[in-house]
């Protein structure tokens, strides 16, 4: 199963939204470093689901990552805005269980690896520009990533994870007048068939009146894919981040 074609679907509803042209051109450059805890499971086939923390060992990860933003005033055409993630983490872990992947059965010492490293590129426009702002579009979430198990014994099983996901982008931002401080939230969200996805983020900033900003927060990805690849999931990342930027 494959998401990619969603995205048509998702287009005209954002082309409704009635956007506000900015009058100058705009760039954001930030650097952003999240820490999250992992959890849940993944599965291939109807095997049993291995849990990442009692199977594996996992526990938390961190993600260092660029993220860039291009607003601009002609009228029609998204703004732009690009978001990279780096979440491959491996473990090794001794199981008293049998693990079983791809059709393997593993056990004792089991080494393994999940990789769901993504880039997001989000098309958008502004339905209000003022001390609120707030976001309507389109987010691209293009996965290069994949899951391995193996053992002292056994050659490893892989599955690759080679997707791109569609979901529906909002955003939104209340400035506090005349102090440089802001509060916001963004969400990005896809429901098909039995497959889910979530990226939600709170956040709390400055912006000095020069341009440069910090921000902070809590974001949250889950993410439950049925059978993609041969592969089930229900993960669960969760954890603070923060934000540095300059807005030209």
């Amino acid at each position: 199963m494959h998401f990619k074609s969603t995205a048509i679907s998702l287009i005209p509803a954002i082309a409704l939204c009635g956007p506000v042209h900015a009058d100058f051109v705009g760039l954001n450059i930030g650097t952003k470093h999240w820490m999250p805890d992992i959890t849940g499971s993944f599965s291939s086939d109807n095997n049993t689901p291995i849990a990442l923390e009692s199977d594996l060992g996992y526990d938390d990860t961190s993600s260092t990552s660029v993220n860039i933003s291009f607003e601009h005033p002609v009228p029609g055409l998204p703004n732009v805005k690009y978001q990279g993630y780096d979440l491959d983490v491996s473990s090794s872990s001794t199981t008293a269980n049998t693990l079983t992947f791809e059709g393997t059965n593993y056990t004792g010492d089991v080494n393994s690896t999940l990789d769901l490293s993504h880039n997001d590129i989000v098309l958008y426009y502004e339905l209000l520009d003022n001390w609120i702002n707030l976001d309507l579009g389109l987010d691209l979430k293009i996965f290069d990533g994949k899951v391995t198990v193996s053992d002292q014994d056994t050659s490893a099983s892989t599955i690759d994870i080679d997707e791109t996901i569609p979901m529906l982008y909002l955003s939104a931002r209340f400035d506090l007048p005349a102090t440089g401080f802001y509060i916001g939230a963004n969400i990005q969200q896809l429901s098909l068939d039995d497959s889910s996805a979530e990226d939600s983020t709170l956040m709390v900033g400055y912006e000095s009146k020069s341009g440069l900003g910090i921000e902070g927060g809590i974001k949250s990805f889950n993410i439950e894919l049925d059978d993609v690849n041969n592969l089930n999931t229900n993960l669960e990342y969760d954890g603070l981040y923060f934000n540095g930027y300059i807005h030209f």
